[in-house]
């Protein structure tokens, strides 16, 4: 029996190997693309990095109109999350098979939650261009709406695993809708959330570079700016900046994990 299903998962192995192969070449035929080209441009591009894209000493006094702009972008990233988690949660009680009110209100939290964390934040960032225009709100709701969406789907799911037992012997009890959430539901996954929102964080500040190019806000907008007019060492600086930045998120994020998980 146990070499049926392991041949089974061979033959299905392979086939999806199969598929994408095939798929790959295909969109290599329709799209025209040079394989050999493309492997042979590397190391051109990887010269020509180290030839123009370095900061240099000049560079450096652009660091603090650099530094104000990446603070605007931090703190974009990070209010866009946290306040989207608030709303995130709220609508992931809702959804919760554990913790829902009705069918009804649980099909509504689910159906949003589905939509908004499948529009990309480039997409949200086109959209709302129409409503504000080039500004730091419209970078701000599309980080919030991508936060949105991802937070409540990661927010549902967590409800879904962690609380289950708990909220039925509660309820059992006799326990208030409010008590279950205040008793249970918040003590057995506020570390987990907060996992997720750090996560969010992190990715936002990544995406807010990019939604910076399209809102003409932020570190992203600075970055363009001085890349279309070829200060190729000013926009190397600001991507520095950029991965320093992440990197000390990325540090202070895993820290916080591991002392509350």
């Amino acid at each position: 029996m146990s070499a049926d299903v392991f041949a089974k998962k061979r033959r299905n192995s392979l086939l999806l190997f199969l598929i994408v192969g095939v798929a790959t070449i295909v969109s290599i035929i329709i799209t025209e693309y040079n394989v050999a080209k493309g492997f042979t441009s590397v190391p051109k591009a990887v010269q020509w990095a180290l030839s123009n894209f370095y900061p240099t000493m000049d560079s450096l006094a652009k660091l603090p109109d650099i530094l104000v702009k990446l603070k605007e972008t931090l703190l974009i990233s990070i209010a866009a999350t946290t306040v989207a988690a608030v709303l995130a949660f709220i609508f992931a009680v809702l959804g919760s098979n554990t913790t829902k009110v009705n069918r009804f209100f649980g099909s509504i939290s689910r159906g949003i939650a589905i939509l908004f964390r499948n529009i990309d934040v480039s997409v949200w960032s086109m959209v709302l261009l129409f409503s504000f225009g080039q500004s730091s709100f419209t970078g701000y709701f599309a980080l919030f709406f991508g936060s949105f969406g991802f937070l409540t789907r990661a927010f549902i799911e967590t409800i879904d695993e962690v609380s289950g037992s708990s909220v039925e012997a509660l309820q059992a009890t006799g326990a208030t809708y409010l008590t279950v959430i205040s008793q249970s539901v918040i003590p057995s996954t506020i570390p987990q959330m907060i996992s997720w929102v750090l996560f969010m964080i992190e990715t936002n500040i990544r995406n807010a570079t990019l939604v910076g190019l399209l809102t003409g806000s932020g570190i992203g907008f600075t970055f363009n700016l001085y890349y279309k007019s070829l200060n190729y060492d000013i926009a190397s600086l600001v991507v520095i900046t950029i991965i320093i930045s992440i990197l000390c998120i990325e540090f202070i994020s895993n820290y916080v994990r591991r002392m509350i998980l």
